[in-house]
């Protein structure tokens, strides 16, 4: 006898409801599977921490969801609580998985592209970055190496040192004195 007592639907009518829903859109259904399940459904998106407010909205966007799909329902599958629960709780893990990724605001400035650079910025780039080079090409051999190596390649002085076997402090004098020099020859740029 216990085991009958297992076996009973512990949503006596729900399923009539759910199919009545699912058959024919039956709206007096679908109020009364409202009232049963959304303040439910509340609860527990609330305890999943939602507040009240956002709550409401989850409860009443799954039982939005009940109605659209009431179709999929296969009590074959799980009882129409578990059904609708679940349901919520995709919706809540959804809900979750926005707040980490916002939307990007496509109107944010950091996201603005550089206008476009004038002919004369253009020419002026162009003009210096030559002076630049020749200034560079006039340099001690061994000033112009380190150089290189420190701002072209991105190499820390240590891994210069290293690289050509010198102590960690000529290498350091040597782009201090190249750069002394390169300012020198530049110092009209200003």
């Amino acid at each position: 006898m216990a085991s009958d007592m297992s076996r009973k639907d512990p949503e006596p009518g729900l399923a009539d409801l759910i199919a009545a829903v699912a058959e024919a859109r039956d709206r007096g259904a679908f109020a009364k599977l409202f009232g049963h399940f959304a303040p439910r459904v509340k609860a527990y998106v609330k305890c999943l921490g939602l507040d009240d407010h956002k709550a409401e909205d989850m409860a009443q966007e799954v039982m939005l969801t009940v109605w659209r799909r009431a179709t999929l329902y296969d009590a074959s599958q799980a009882s129409l609580g578990t059904w609708i629960f679940t349901i919520a709780r995709n919706k809540r893990i959804d809900d979750f998985r926005r707040e980490r990724r916002p939307q990007i605001d496509m109107d944010d400035p950091m996201l603005a592209r550089d206008p476009e650079p004038t002919a004369d910025e253009t020419w002026l780039k162009r003009a210096t970055e030559q002076r630049l080079r020749s200034a560079v090409q006039v340099l001690p051999e061994d000033q112009a190496l380190v150089l290189r190596k420190n701002f072209f390649e991105d190499k820390p002085h240590a891994v210069i040192a290293e690289e050509l076997n010198l102590p960690l402090g000529t290498v350091k004098s040597r782009v201090r004195l190249a750069l002394a020099k390169l300012r020198d020859a530049l110092r009209d740029l200003d």
